[in-house]
């Protein structure tokens, strides 16, 4: 007698959470094949409104599903991170081999790289199977995901907002049952904002955890990292793609001691809580958004956490961030092409033009006000296992509002002042998560931030599987809710 899989539905796949999926793939329930069906039967359902994975590869990715199933997964089926064909998304800032890729600049339009980055090659070698690339800000610069190239990415709780950035994208696509995982990048919160705006959960990891080609490949400010709509699916994605390769001299091997995923699975609300509302006053909070995440906090300390109000001296925060900022800038535009730069945005070129006038002692007070903030925060995590704070001071903005410029009753006067919670992390190359803990202000998703020790992953991911056991997450996929203003 001949056994015949059970039959799940493309809408049913998508609903269910990255790790379940996987499941059922080493299982032998579904096959990779169907997992493509479902996604690319979403994607043309949502897609039209959103805007979040403009660039698809199906034919490769049918090519690699083959492959994949044609080798059995070479015995990989039980290493940590093994993700037996599940489809996924890769931001536009990342080269997939034969895969279009622009990073949102018209000098890349056509761009199409003939091998791929190290984190997506080792994705793949992990049973990850690339669906398309998700859309990104020119270069990435910026915290609202649109480009001349391939156009506005919209939130799909409401499609006038913004879904933040630079991995906007990434997080619309998880929102709406796109893809079960996105990979994503951050430097300024471009992945934290995006999780924060669109209910899903975004980490970035401390320097080096994630290898990548890049080409500033000494610099800790710009990682990558992992996207979900779950805690337990984003350290799923942290063991897929962590470990040592010489294309990041940063880089350092994996941990032996238990997987990501393994200490979510263990946590319990039993944590220890800094909370900042305002990181000693350098960020500001809308009312409202402070007023749901004082709430979180009581239902914390209900669940058997313990929070104290409480954050370290962070002397010079702000200006040591952009100090830092404007040195990649620098590096990024030294050597760019004349065809590729004249097509660049404004504030790019305004990011490119304060790194170029900072001079020695500027950039000797950064690395020195870094080291003092680094160690601050390590006496912190004496008493501590995490510090929270907001992820971001307001709600979404139209899309249509490049930047936001009044947060917390203040007006604002550049386009990075309303990120100033995405700073600190960066700063002392510490990993960061956002976790949704919503419904917000206007029945809208909302993020709280956790920063966690160096290399603490598997800490931090559990004290945010912790808040999200104790919020009621995760949130399921949403079809996007399309209005007019």
């Amino acid at each position: 007698m001949t056994e015949t899989r059970p039959a799940f539905t493309g809408p049913e796949l998508c609903a269910l959470e990255a790790h379940e999926v996987v499941a059922m793939l080493k299982r032998g329930d579904i096959t990779p094949r169907d997992c493509i069906d479902a996604a690319l039967a979403r994607i043309a359902r949502v897609e039209p409104a959103i805007n979040a994975i403009p660039t698809l590869c199906e034919d490769r990715a049918r090519a690699a599903a083959d492959a994949l199933e044609s080798s059995a997964g070479n015995g990989n089926s039980n290493a940590a991170g093994w993700l037996a064909g599940l489809p996924l998304g890769i931001k536009d800032l990342s080269d997939v081999a034969g895969v279009r890729t622009t990073y949102g600049t018209k000098g890349y339009a056509d761009h199409i790289p003939r091998t791929s980055d190290t984190l997506v090659t080792r994705i793949e070698s992990r049973g990850g199977i690339v669906i398309g690339k998700t859309n990104t800000p020119e270069f990435g610069a910026g915290a609202n995901t649109f480009n001349d190239v391939l156009g506005i990415t919209r939130n799909p709780w409401d499609t006038t907002l913004n879904p933040g950035g630079s991995s906007g994208g990434a997080a619309a696509s998880l929102a709406t049952g796109e893809t079960w995982l996105s990979h994503g990048s951050d430097h300024g919160g471009s992945l934290r904002t995006p999780a924060g705006f669109c209910g899903i959960v975004g980490l970035r990891p401390s320097p080096g955890r994630v290898a990548a080609d890049s080409n500033a490949a000494f610099m800790i400010e710009g990682n990558e990292g992992p996207m979900a709509r779950s805690v337990r699916d984003c350290a799923l994605f942290l063991d897929t793609m962590a470990g040592f390769d010489p294309a990041s001299p940063i880089s350092y091997p994996a941990d032996r001691d238990g997987s990501f995923e393994d200490a979510v699975i263990r946590a319990t609300p039993d944590i220890r809580i800094a909370f900042s509302a305002d990181l000693n006053g350098m960020a500001q909070v809308d009312s409202d958004v402070l007023s749901h995440l004082h709430s979180v906090m009581h239902k914390m300390q209900a669940a058997g956490a313990s929070v104290e109000e409480t954050c370290p001296q962070l002397p010079h925060l702000e200006r040591t961030y952009h100090t830092l900022r404007g040195i990649g800038f620098a590096i990024m535009a030294r050597r760019m092409p004349a065809d590729i730069s004249r097509h660049l945005k404004a504030t790019i070129h305004q990011n490119i033009a304060r790194g170029r006038a900072l001079d020695i002692d500027n950039i000797a007070d950064a690395h020195l006000d870094r080291t003092i903030i680094y160690n601050n925060m390590l006496r912190l995590f004496d008493d501590f296992d995490v510090l929270a704070c907001p992820t971001v001071g307001c709600m979404p903005h139209p899309q249509s509002e490049e930047w936001v410029s009044q947060v917390g009753g203040q007006t604002l006067a550049g386009y990075m002042d309303w990120l100033r919670f995405a700073f600190l992390a960066t700063t002392a190359g510490l990993p960061a998560i956002s976790v949704p803990v919503g419904p917000g202000p206007g029945g809208l998703p909302i993020g709280l931030q956790l920063i966690g020790k160096p290399r603490g992953e598997a800490a931090l991911l559990a004290a945010g599987r912790a808040v999200e056991m104790v919020v009621g997450g995760p949130l399921p996929p949403i079809d996007p809710v399309v209005t007019h203003r």
